[in-house]
């Protein structure tokens, strides 16, 4: 039996012991619903790139891409606060907000990127993209690369892989075609200097064998460094080919940049740009307000007029007065406190210091990542590169034993994703390097 009598209230809200929420949600609340760790943690304050538990206890999140500019920024509260006090509506009045936003949105961007939709998620700016997509091509069918994820509205699960071939999934639509990834470490070509084009060729017959079927190209649904797929950096020249094949082919190339955009690749603002493409789409979500609930699509002017069809595009929240002024917040505080510097500083460190505990740990099979966007594959044996699930989840829950956030993601869930907000410092990542070399150092056979 719970023990209630010495609960407290806080703000009118009773104040509940975890085994209680756990039963709770198990009652109450959707029955997919995960938690993480093996003792999940309640967390009940935020700072920075820090997390607090009920006993006040702090934990560095190294794997929360939301918090973009660190949790609860001032900066961003107080933008919230002050424009929630003062308005919030929908977008059928006018307001200087939005169009400011689309202002400053659009200098981040290539030419002809330059019409912007807001949307209140990264999903349904996906799912929006694709709306945008058939209408401009006249075409049904979608290449995505295997194991993405773009979503989880009905649309964006047929075009994810990741969910449509994993537990409870119906298995690839008919629309859709499916590209291997074009990892370097385990992939089809190896790592040598013509495996992005290689991989990029990859399109072609995808989109022979959706025509093959009566199925046309619309689109191509590319993260420009996928998440899901193991935090894997794509080989130079892959966007460049598959690009160009999928434009001979008709359909227009989406750059999905929820999880990896606003500064997080260090080198440049926006991680399709690691690859020197300009794609006709790009979906925008996470890092965009903060944590608050907010998303964009940018597109070019022909495709955006190819949406004109007569029925409106309305969203009740989608560029609300409030979500803006917390996204132009998100932008200041971007470009004021240097994080895209700061990005590729820290993750340049972080990644040299994973390889040289990879030098003296034999199950961190490689290491790979821009800016503040990393993944360390483990593996059993690493001439064989096998990978070690079970390793992976040993070290992320002695971790968490050590006040440090990570988890773990990949087809065989054994790659440490690390991704955590870009204010993270160089002092972070030597506590981090630190215990995670005494946490490699104690697991050792």
């Amino acid at each position: 039996m719970i023990d209630t009598a010495h609960r407290t209230v806080l703000d009118g809200v009773p104040q509940r012991g975890n085994q209680e929420i756990l039963q709770l949600r198990r009652e109450l609340l959707n029955p997919t619903l995960s938690v993480s760790y093996r003792e999940p943690l309640k967390i009940v304050r935020s700072e920075g790139i820090w997390l607090y538990d009920q006993q006040g206890q702090a934990y560095m999140d190294m794997v929360n891409n939301v918090c973009h500019v660190g949790h609860c920024h001032p900066r961003v509260v107080a933008a919230g606060q002050a424009q929630m006090a003062q308005l919030n509506t929908n977008t059928r009045y006018l307001h200087d907000n939005i169009v400011e936003y689309a202002l400053r949105l659009t200098a981040t961007l290539p030419k002809p990127l330059s019409v912007v939709f807001l949307t209140n998620s990264g999903t349904e700016a996906n799912d929006l993209a694709l709306r945008l997509a058939r209408a401009h091509t006249k075409a049904r069918g979608v290449v995505v690369v295997d194991h993405a994820y773009h979503g989880h509205s009905p649309s964006m699960v047929e075009l994810s892989p990741y969910k449509f071939n994993g537990k409870g999934g119906e298995g690839r639509a008919p629309h859709v075609g499916v590209v291997a990834m074009p990892d370097t470490y385990r992939g089809l070509f190896g790592e040598g200097p013509d495996a992005g084009r290689q991989y990029g060729q990859l399109l072609a017959p995808a989109m022979a064998g959706l025509h093959q079927r009566g199925v046309e190209t619309a689109a191509f649904y590319c993260e420009s460094l996928l998440g899901c797929g193991g935090q894997i950096v794509l080989p130079q020249g892959y966007l460049a080919q598959a690009y160009a094949d999928v434009r001979a082919a008709g359909g227009v190339c989406l750059a999905d940049e929820v999880q990896v955009g606003f500064g997080r690749a260090g080198e440049h603002f926006w991680a399709f740009q690691c690859q020197d493409v300009v794609p006709d789409i790009v979906t925008l979500g996470k890092p965009i307000g903060n944590g608050h609930p907010i998303g964009a699509v940018v597109t070019t002017p022909d495709i955006a007029a190819s949406f004109i069809t007569g029925m409106e595009y309305f969203n009740t929240f989608g560029g609300n007065p409030v979500s803006c002024a917390i996204a132009l917040a998100v932008l200041d505080v971007i470009a004021e406190e240097q994080l895209q510097a700061n990005a590729q500083c820290v993750g340049n460190f972080l990644m040299d210091g994973l390889r040289d505990l990879q030098q003296r740990h034999e199950c961190i099979g490689e290491v790979r990542g821009r800016g503040l966007f990393i993944g360390a594959e483990l593996v059993s044996e690493r001439g064989a590169r096998t990978p070690d699930r079970q390793k992976a989840k040993d070290v992320v829950e002695a971790m968490k034993d050590r006040h440090i956030l990570l988890s773990t993601e990949g087809p065989d869930d054994n790659v440490l994703k690390i991704k955590p907000p870009i204010v993270f410092s160089q002092a972070n990542a030597e506590e981090f390097l630190d215990k995670l070399d005494t946490v490699l150092s104690a697991e050792r056979p």
